[in-house]
């Protein structure tokens, strides 16, 4: 691919393309928004050919692209249009076929926490990410990482609403999400 070669460049999209997707939906809580960022990533990642030497893996790679290009459409949004403002949308959708919650049980049960940590719930339990991915993917130390989760995690323990939401007979038929619960 680094020699110009368009069909490795269009082998790495197909690959990648629905993660990349399900990503921007979730930062920008639009599909329309998302098909832009998505257009907009994988236009920078082209623009870094020939040449570019990955030392990570894409995902790592695209993921602080795809964040960056999600926030900045979000402020053009809300300058251009009156739209939503960017904290509001963060980590309001997920991909409803890979996870038995549907969209609007994840939005109750992450809006009260901070973008960061909403950010941390959101790749560790609904993407499957483990800790080093998630310290890698957003550029965070190790230690910063575990720090935001576990602090997310007790201040969704500690919130009575999520309790209800998620209440012990309904943990059992959501296995994405019955570690939240680990004491």
């Amino acid at each position: 691919m680094n020699d110009g070669d368009d069909e490795a460049f269009e082998t790495l999209y197909l690959r990648h393309r629905d993660w990349a997707f399900r990503m921007a939906c979730r930062l920008t809580g639009s599909p329309h928004f998302a098909d832009d960022v998505l257009q907009d990533a994988f236009c920078y990642l082209l623009g870094k050919f020939p040449g570019f030497v990955l030392r990570c893996q894409l995902r790592t790679f695209l993921y602080p692209v795809i964040r960056n290009l999600s926030l900045n459409m979000l402020k053009k949004d809300r300058r251009y249009d009156g739209g939503p403002q960017a904290e509001a949308h963060l980590g309001q959708l997920a991909d409803p076929s890979s996870d038995p919650l549907d969209r609007r049980d994840i939005f109750d049960i992450t809006s009260t926490l901070s973008a960061d940590h909403r950010e941390i719930i959101l790749l560790r339990f609904i993407d499957g990410m483990s800790l080093p991915e998630i310290s890698e993917m957003t550029g965070i130390p190790l230690g910063t990482a575990k720090s935001r989760l576990h602090h997310a995690l007790a201040a969704l323990r500690e919130n009575p609403a999520i309790r209800e939401i998620l209440a012990p007979s309904e943990r059992s038929a959501m296995p994405n999400c019955s570690t939240l619960w680990k004491p």
